[in-house]
């Protein structure tokens, strides 16, 4: 009945249909309660429920009869009643990720609605009213370069097999918001439901083992295989029909304005799990995945092109042949078949044959080109503009490899590896020597073209884990890895370090090297540590004038409190743009945000938007942290929308960069930030019983306990 009045609710309470799917989402939960737990259990949560919605209202007395009877729970029975809420609470999160994609459809499929805030038809249309140029923002799109990074922060509890279950009961919901489903359909899609719910209910929700870093990359490699690979495609054509509706002009058929990395198995920083061994699979793991996918979009291809008109260009490709785009779809297919075997043949730590592979993307998207412009010359572009259109923008996204994984590790373990080499080469001791001394030596042996470091030097483990980390690096091929993040960088020497090891490894393509600025300190350091970068000759001609720097909210945060934190990100990163435009170089800024407020998370618009002027110039990293990669990726709608947001936030920040902060806000913001970061400060760092209490009052001390990442729970700084 619900269903039927929804248009209704949709207009009168836009809310209505969410209460309706949580109150049936409910009472499936329930109905597993009384039949697998107990008519008692059940009983239990409905009056824990009655008490807690009471004493929230202000009931006393009701708050101390809910206390009491939580307490007087024998502990067994105290478990399943959390397990209750915990899943009743799931549900409602589902319902509502769901009611959010409803709402949207809703609200897109009315005719008089004006475009929806952040889209890129309100974007665009609103830029052009504003006076941007349509050449200026046709650029703006073309040279859009945004890189979300999935890491494995640990801060998800759930399990794999849990999402998974979750993702079909919102199909589920989705399906019952057809209007043409018979009451037997409609029936078992609620017995569907229903079957999901059991499922979850005699699912252990706990880990009994800490994930592997192994796991944890599998984890994000399936968000990319189960929504990404076709969200990515989706969204560029939503950007390209919305480019062309106000300029006349689209995308190139190989834009990747949005691509993404990982730091699941290469984020080595405080976690003695992820070795070279480690990090070498997962970008194998990468690649089969990858190659996987490419191969189920090359059997769609050739079941489609069976047309046998084609250019003379693809005729002479394809040889002397009836049906010539499948003949160049068969050629694609085998060679893609050999190069999963080659991967497969490598994670099995075999030798792998000599058969010809793919080891570059433009190997596979040449051929695809030519099949697309051989469609064009012959009037078939509406078939070029399909699932082949597609398969060369997924390929032009996620290459060979899904992600590019980026390396990080902590500026102290470089230092020690490079004291043991100078020790042990008579030298001296790297790790007692001043910033200008280090400096000198390493620049001096990474232009001296004779090996430092002795292939047989004998090191402790941790030192030997950092310089089999390098020789790694220069195993892989480029297109594997991203970055190298030197997190707690403080110096140019930081820098420079990961550059003399690179070079002493043979890294023929050397990775860009980032360095972290993290605490109040080293942000107020980051632009005279640049500064001293950029004066270096050698330096500035390496890096050709892109420099990328991390800038880290939650370390700052928790050093100086939230809006000293924030103020001094904001200071930090208008020195940084300042620098960088007097050498002439083209900053990345990559953003550590993770998605509580005390790790920098918020709203995604307004966060890109209130960076400095000039912080964004069409460039963006950011990470995207644990269970918010579940929120941002975990349903195709929502997917959509989260790329379509990152994308017209960037091109707004670049094409109408927010103004330089007047005089007396700064100072009103000096002061704020003087006095938050003393009051937090007091309380954290100064109170001598903050931490007794802390840990009586959060359960921090369980929660190290808990199998929710491969990390371990306390690093050493």
């Amino acid at each position: 009945m619900a269903f039927v009045h929804e248009e209704l609710h949709m207009v009168s309470d836009p809310h209505q249909p969410l209460r309706d799917d949580i109150r049936l989402l409910g009472d499936l939960l329930g109905d597993i309660l009384r039949r697998h737990a107990g008519q008692g259990c059940f009983d239990t949560v409905e009056a824990v429920r009655a008490l807690s919605k009471s004493a929230r209202e202000g009931n006393d007395a009701d708050f101390t009869l809910l206390v009491q009877r939580l307490e007087a729970l024998p502990t067994e029975h105290a478990l399943q009643v959390a397990r209750a809420f915990a899943h009743f609470l799931h549900l409602a999160n589902i319902a509502e990720q769901h009611h959010r994609v409803r709402r949207r459809r809703s609200y897109q499929r009315d005719p008089h609605a004006t475009p929806q805030r952040d889209t890129c038809e309100e974007a665009f249309k609103a830029m052009l009213n504003a006076g941007i140029s349509a050449p200026d923002l046709v650029q703006a799109v073309h040279d859009l370069d945004i890189e979300m990074v999935l890491t494995a922060h640990p801060t998800e509890v759930m399990r794999r097999t849990l999402m998974h279950k979750f993702a079909r009961m919102a199909q589920g919901l989705a399906c019952r918001d057809r209007t043409d489903l018979t009451p037997a359909e409609r029936e078992e899609t609620v017995a569907d439901l229903q079957r999901e719910i059991l499922a979850v209910w005699h699912t252990d929700e706990v880990r009994r083992q800490a994930p592997r870093p192994l796991d944890e990359a599998a984890w994000g490699l399936a968000v990319i295989e189960q929504t990404l690979w076709d969200v990515i495609p989706r969204h560029l054509r939503t950007v390209d029909r919305a480019l062309r509706t106000y300029t006349g002009e689209g995308l190139p058929i190989e834009t990747a304005p949005i691509r993404f990395g990982s730091w699941m198995g290469g984020d080595r920083d405080g976690n003695p799990n992820v070795t070279p061994h480690i990090t070498a699979r997962v970008c194998l793991l990468a690649r089969r995945t990858a190659v996987s996918l490419l191969l189920r979009d090359i059997q769609t291809l050739h079941e489609e092109l069976s047309m046998t008109t084609a250019s003379v260009e693809l005729q002479a490709e394809a040889g002397d042949v009836h049906a010539p785009y499948r003949a160049v779809m068969e050629r694609i297919h085998a060679r893609l078949l050999a190069t999963h075997r080659h991967t497969e043949t490598r994670l099995a730590e075999r030798d792998p044959s000599d058969e010809p592979i793919y080891t570059q993307v433009e190997e596979l998207a040449a051929p695809l080109r030519l099949c697309y412009r051989a469609l064009v010359e012959t009037g078939n572009e509406h078939i070029a503009n399909g699932n082949l259109l597609d398969t060369l923008r997924r390929l032009a996204c996620f290459g060979l490899t899904l992600v590019r994984v980026d390396l990080r590790q902590e500026s102290g373990r470089h230092t020690a590896a490079l004291d043991a080499v100078t020790r042990y080469l008579g030298i001296g001791a790297y790790a007692e020597w001043d910033e200008a001394e280090r400096q000198d030596f390493l620049l001096r042996e990474i232009e001296n073209k004779r090996p430092l470091i002795p292939a047989d030097i004998p090191v402790e483990p941790a030192v030997q884990d950092v310089l089999d980390t390098f020789k790694m690096i220069a195993q892989q091929t480029p297109d594997v890895l991203g970055a190298y993040i030197i997190s707690m960088a403080q110096s140019a020497s930081d820098v420079l370090a990961v550059e003399l090891l690179q070079k002493e490894a043979g890294v023929a393509s050397p990775l860009r090297v980032v360095p972290l600025f993290e605490t109040v300190d080293d942000l107020r350091r980051s632009d005279t540590v640049m500064r001293q970068l950029f004066d270096l000759g050698w330096y500035r001609q390496h890096i050709g004038g892109k420099q990328e720097v991390m800038i880290g909210y939650s370390d700052s945060t928790k050093d100086a409190g939230h809006l000293a934190a924030a103020w001094e990100l904001y200071q930090a990163q208008e020195r940084l743009v300042a620098l960088c435009h007097e050498y002439g170089v083209h900053l990345t800024l990559f953003h550590g945000r993770g998605g509580t407020v005390g790790r920098g998370g918020g709203p995604t618009a307004l966060a890109i938007q209130s960076q400095p002027p000039g912080a964004i110039q069409g460039r963006l990293r950011v990470t995207e942290q644990g269970e918010m990669i579940q929120v941002q990726f975990g349903l195709p709608d929502i997917a959509a929308r989260t790329l379509e947001v990152y994308t017209t936030a960037t091109l707004r920040a670049t094409l109408q960069p927010p103004g330089t902060p007047l005089p007396q806000w700064r100072a009103v913001m000096d002061r704020l930030a003087e006095v938050s970061a003393e009051a937090y400060r007091g309380r954290v760092r100064d109170n001598a019983d903050f931490a007794a209490y802390f840990q009586a009052v959060t359960p921090v001390n369980a929660l190290s306990h808990l199998n929710i990442g491969s990390r371990p729970a306390r690093r050493r700084y």
